[in-house]
């Protein structure tokens, strides 16, 4: 295959990719149709308010910073989902007689193609048409537009390319896990700026702009406000910056695929030392119960450090329920009572307890030959689960206090984080027995196709029951805060919601163990599916 032929044969290889897309099952269709048109449409309702905001005095502000975020997307997003484009994987070509430049031109004219280019494209023209006046600044927009794309794309795959070892190992993989850490902060920072920039206007955005403004891929669209205010020089300055950018990431791309495809994969070998430590340690062991309660605890702690699935939850779960309320707390806008969203976002990974252990789930269905065995299992998983949540359900709701300095609330609020979180014990040990379902290992579905109704009830019900049962706590913290000398007894909230949650899990292990004994092989089929 001579060098000239490889761009069109890999553009028709990922239209194919695309076309393929749609061969699936009617409902795995129905779904990538489906976000797909909502990508898109969004894309476009983001380009039409920009177009909006045309002539806003501080239009090119919140453009510059939009481009500066989008570029920040595409670097970090070959690392957090790996897989999302099957093209970013070099090594699928590395026993192909290809050289590294018109690889280059051939892997980048494929990566123009698709829904995440064609969502760049939509803000990217939204952005320079906001801030374009006149002929010129319209004419440098079009090549603002291609070059700040370029940037994006290659920005992508040079990282991809500098980590695809890294991240198609095991242990890169969980680089995965971050992602719902970022999510979770982002969101956040998001809804703290729009709120700061709701009370003081897009002002606010100009003095981080106009050092933004300068990095590729912003420092395009920069050029193209740059060329409407009439300074040419410095319009130029700013797209040669981009033009650079785009030389160099082009440039450590193709280093990077060379020695990615002349060189030995010895990416493993530390991990499999680190296992190999990693099995002659015993410490945790000695630390937990004797026979099979410390045994369960164990492994349901090692489920958390090292499945991948089971870690992003936890994650996931920690990140949210610290920032949510230290954020508002930060914001003046909070309450201490905030803080039992720590207990709350710890208290669901309690439910589908058997779905996490997947197709390995008989081995432990081996082990239970009665009620007895089954209530041992359950509690130990529980009790597991405490040793992460107690503590850090207890840090949140110091910090949080601490943050708004209402230290006479602080045993009520712990009361009310403790009975919710032995609540969600509760009942989660009876759901995770009534309504089991897969957790697919592969991929980023966290619900086996089929089971997504069971998942509903399993967690959105068993959410609701928990709700239900913290009712006579709650009432409790209510009537002694309203009632005239209430505030005087309101330190009994943390007694009296530490023994009801206790009475709350020991009823709903004692209810959970005989359903998952008599009902072991529906649970096994049901968590083996994915």
């Amino acid at each position: 295959m001579s060098d000239a032929t490889i761009t069109p044969v890999f553009v028709r290889l990922k239209l194919s990719l695309l076309r393929n897309g749609l061969r699936r099952s009617g409902g795995q269709r129905v779904a990538y149709i489906a976000s797909a048109v909502i990508a898109l449409l969004f894309a476009v309702l983001q380009m039409a308010g920009l177009i909006a905001l045309r002539g806003h005095a501080h239009i090119e502000a919140l453009v510059v910073l939009l481009v500066a975020v989008l570029g920040l997307g595409w670097a970090v997003m070959p690392l957090f989902f790996p897989s999302g484009d099957e093209t970013l994987d070099p090594t699928r070509l590395v026993m192909l007689p290809l050289r590294p430049r018109p690889l280059v031109r051939a892997l980048l004219a494929a990566s123009l193609i698709g829904i995440g280019p064609l969502f760049t494209v939509c803000l990217l023209a939204g952005s320079a048409i906001a801030v374009a006046r006149g002929g010129a600044a319209f004419a440098v927009g079009v090549v603002a537009v291609v070059l700040a794309l370029l940037v994006c794309v290659a920005l992508a795959r040079a990282v991809a390319a500098a980590n695809v070892r890294l991240l198609s190992s095991r242990k890169g993989r969980d680089l995965a896990v971050l992602s719902g850490l970022v999510i979770a902060i982002g969101a956040q920072v998001v809804n703290f700026g729009a709120q700061r920039l709701g009370s003081s206007g897009l002002g606010e955005l100009d003095p981080v702009a106009d050092v933004v403004g300068w990095l590729p891929p912003a420092s395009a669209i920069g050029a193209v406000h740059s060329v409407s205010e009439g300074s040419y020089g410095l319009a130029a300055a700013q797209l040669a910056l981009s033009v650079g950018a785009l030389v160099a990431l082009i440039a450590m791309w193709s280093r990077h695929l060379t020695r990615l495809m002349t060189s030995p994969d010895g990416s493993t070998l530390p991990a499999a030392e680190s296992a190999a430590r990693e099995r002659t340690s015993t410490g945790l062991g000695r630390l937990l119960p004797p026979g099979r309660t410390g045994t369960v605890m164990e492994r349901s702690l090692r489920y958390v450090w090292r499945d991948p699935k089971t870690k992003a939850a936890w994650v996931t779960s920690l990140a949210i329920g610290l920032i949510v309320p230290v954020f508002n707390a930060w914001q003046g806008t909070g309450s201490v009572y905030f803080a039992c969203f720590a207990a709350g976002m710890l208290g669901i990974q309690m439910y589908n307890q058997f779905g996490q252990d997947s197709s390995a789930f008989w081995m432990v269905a081996m082990t239970i030959s009665s009620t007895r065995d089954a209530y041992v299992e359950l509690r130990a998983r529980a009790l597991a689960l405490l040793l992460i949540t107690l503590p850090y359900a207890t840090l949140v709701t110091v910090v949080t206090t601490a943050m708004l300095g209402d230290w006479r609330r602080l045993p009520e609020a712990l009361g009310l984080s403790f009975a919710l979180l032995g609540a969600m014990l509760a009942t989660g040990a009876w759901t995770s027995a009534r309504f089991p379902y897969s957790i697919p290992q592969e991929g980023y579905k966290n619900v086996a196709p089929g089971q997504t109704g069971l998942a509903w009830i399993s967690i959105f019900g068993g959410m609701i029951a928990a709700a239900v049962l913290c009712a006579p706590v709650i009432a409790l913290t209510i009537w002694l805060n309203v009632s005239a000398d209430g505030d005087d007894w309101t330190w009994l909230l943390l007694p009296v919601g530490t023994a009801y949650a206790a009475a709350l899990t020991a009823v709903g292990l004692r209810l959970a163990a005989p359903q998952t004994a008599r009902r072991l092989p529906e649970i096994l089929t049901a968590v083996s599916k994915g």
